[in-house]
């Protein structure tokens, strides 16, 4: 029986009484988009009101009240009662020309025109909407002898193969790992679970699968990629356990020489393209600490924890608290012996109700019987990032709180405040928990509400060492102040070299190295993906792809931009394209002028959010949605140079 059957004969089957208790899981504005869409309710738009407030940790919509979330429950309920006693057949999406206002609905905002055209692709009610279309039909001869090597098989490799497989383009499939995945391979911590909405976290192609959390922990995380492996038939491309050690242009072939090792040795591939794939959060950044060599326990990086090692009953040392060490500390402590938390500075912290927990069955139960709750879930996911101005610029009028940027960034920190004050009642421990930064200038940490790195420090068997270490010896760490802090393993939760992008690759250009170009001009890329003077070449997750879109659409649209790009090469004959070093350096400047203006240009907080020796973020974008949309969605030729 398939899913469409089931799931009618399970609706079928749903009494009144099941239905109303249904209707009080569902996301309100979830509920008022796709209801409008699906019967052009007027009550559902002239009635209810929304608020614009703080949602996660970002700004977003509410209904005003619970008699705005009432209204639109009662319209829900009704509608599944009718849709039932129909029988629960086939339904429409309904008029396209009525999509726009029901993103209106569902957003509580008014997205300008390219916003608005990113959330509509979002839905996924067209799963290929962002596959590539050719500008002309390709010369046969031409296509097949043209080559892309794809660096990387996570999040953003995967989708880059699904699409150049389906634009009929070879290709080259590189994955040093053993598995696809990238952090959700390698990352197998007590704890990993992604912090954004996981409706959001699936490309396109996979805004209907079905997910268990609304936030999904590692595991889930890595089966979705596996899924979109062998749905689509890229996995038996993908080269694993091999590595990039140097890509290198040559000019005289117009092709790229990339020396890799991998379980036959050494070779050097030639290609005409490529497409990396290497994410930011993928080199252990290890410190340097006295000692380190000489401890007789186990220890190791957060995110190469063996999964044969089980915390129970050990003493665990955990160095690092930013989202890793606060996701990893409150899993230990459940069955570990004792938990000591070296802590250098606090991160700020936001709960959600049920971060760590599966979706209620009634949630479920709507994803499996309502046509396009899914779609306007992922909708609702994805636009948590509409408010990215409001909730990351610094107002220059405002004279509030010292350590606050905003009046929004006070409410957030107020909000931060309030549930810390509700969790930790020891004021001592508390103080230490309370970042003397702004919101947004540290990366922010969405926990549980009910269990989290709060309620784990308030247990007897965790403690919390803000002092700095002196070093580590034989049997376990001691700080500055000469205390001993005896433990049986040291997990190193000290993040990643993020703003040592495509690190160790080696990487030569037609004149100089990529490590060379961005020490002369501070790290950036034209439009997120390109670098004067490296043709040819498109990274997925280059700089400042972090914020401002949800980690989908990022990788999404390089690709798009990366195959248009492809695209002309191979229609026109041309044997390569590069940015101008006149666009290169203008789109430069204005990235570093606008992020003047950000939280995390705060000189407080010391994290990777900030740049290195001074220099602007490489890693967080200063621009909203609809602008990274229509810098990557539409490429601008004029800036581009071919030869």
């Amino acid at each position: 029986m398939s899913t469409a059957q089931q799931a009618r004969s399970e609706l079928l089957e749903t009494t009144d009484e099941q239905l109303e208790d249904i209707v009080m899981f569902a996301d309100p504005l979830v509920m008022r988009g796709l209801l409008y869409q699906l019967t052009g309710d007027e009550e559902l738009r002239t009635t209810v009101k929304t608020v614009r407030t703080q949602v996660m940790f970002a700004e977003g919509a509410v209904p005003a009240s619970e008699d705005d979330a009432a209204l639109i429950r009662r319209k829900a309920l009704a509608f599944l009662k009718s849709y039932r006693d129909s029988g629960a057949g086939p339904i429409d999406i309904g008029p396209r020309d009525r999509l726009e206002e029901s993103i209106r609905l569902a957003t509580g905002s008014q997205p300008g025109p390219e916003h608005m055209a990113m959330l509509i692709e979002e839905l996924g009610l067209d799963p290929w909407v962002r596959a590539h279309q050719w500008s002309k039909e390709p010369d046969p001869a031409r296509l097949q002898d043209f080559s892309v090597t794809v660096i990387g098989a996570g999040y953003g490799g995967l989708n880059a193969a699904v699409m150049l497989k389906r634009a009929g383009i070879p290709y080259t499939h590189l994955e040093k790992d053993n598995g696809v995945g990238g952090t959700w391979f390698r990352n197998r911590y007590p704890g990993a679970r992604v912090d954004s909405p996981s409706r959001a976290y699936t490309h396109v192609f996979g805004a209907n699968v079905d997910l268990e959390y609304p936030f999904c922990p590692r595991e889930q995380n890595h089966a979705y990629f596996d899924w979109v492996a062998n749905e689509h038939g890229i996995r038996d491309k993908i080269e694993f356990g091999t590595e990039v050690r140097a890509l290198t242009w040559d000019e005289d072939l117009a092709k790229w020489k990339i020396d890799v090792s991998g379980p036959d040795g050494d070779r050097t591939i030639e290609s005409n393209a490529v497409i990396t794939a290497v994410g930011f959060l993928c080199q252990p950044n290890m410190p340097n600490i006295p000692g380190m060599d000489t401890f007789k326990g186990l220890s190791w990086h957060s995110s190469r924890w063996p999964e044969e090692v089980k915390p129970d009953g050990k003493r665990i040392a955990v160095i690092g608290t930013g989202s890793t060490g606060y996701q990893m500390i409150p899993e230990l402590a459940l069955t570990a012996e004792h938990v000591v938390v070296f802590q250098k500075e606090p991160s700020w912290i936001f709960g959600i109700p049920g971060y760590r927990a599966p979706y209620p069955p009634q949630a479920l139960w709507l994803e499996r019987n309502l046509p396009f709750h899914k779609n306007f879930s992922r909708l609702r996911g994805v636009d948590v990032t509409s408010g990215w101005d409001i909730t990351t610029d610094r107002d220059p009028d405002y004279d509030g709180d010292p350590k606050a940027i905003s009046d929004f960034n006070k409410q957030m920190r107020d909000d931060a405040i309030r549930f810390l004050t509700e969790k930790l009642p020891d004021e001592n421990i508390r103080a230490k928990m309370t970042p003397d930064y702004p919101v947004w200038s540290h990366r922010p940490v969405l926990v549980d509400t009910d269990y989290n790195v709060l309620v784990a420090l308030n247990r007897g068997n965790v403690t919390l060492v803000t002092d700095a270490i002196a070093e580590v010896n034989e049997t376990g760490i001691k700080t500055v102040d000469g205390q001993q802090h005896e433990v049986d393993i040291i997990v190193y939760a000290t993040g990643f070299r993020a703003n040592d992008y495509l690190f160790p690759m080696r990487v030569t250009g037609r004149e100089t190295t990529l490590e060379q170009t961005w020490s002369e001009t501070g790290t950036c890329a034209y439009r997120f993906c390109m670098v004067h003077g490296f043709p040819n070449l498109w990274m997925l997750h280059g700089p400042n792809t972090i914020g401002g879109l949800a980690p989908g659409p990022w990788v999404e649209l390089a690709t798009q931009f990366a195959l248009t790009c492809i695209d002309r090469l191979i229609t026109t004959g041309d044997g390569s394209v590069d940015v101008s070093e006149r666009a290169y350096r203008t789109y430069m400047a204005e990235v570093f002028e606008r992020q003047r203006t950000k939280a995390w240009s705060d000189p407080r907080a010391d994290s990777y959010y900030q740049g290195q020796g001074g220099r602007s973020s490489a890693v967080m974008s200063p621009y909203p949605p609809d602008v990274i949309f229509k810098l990557m969605r539409y490429p601008n030729f004029d800036d581009l140079e071919r030869r």
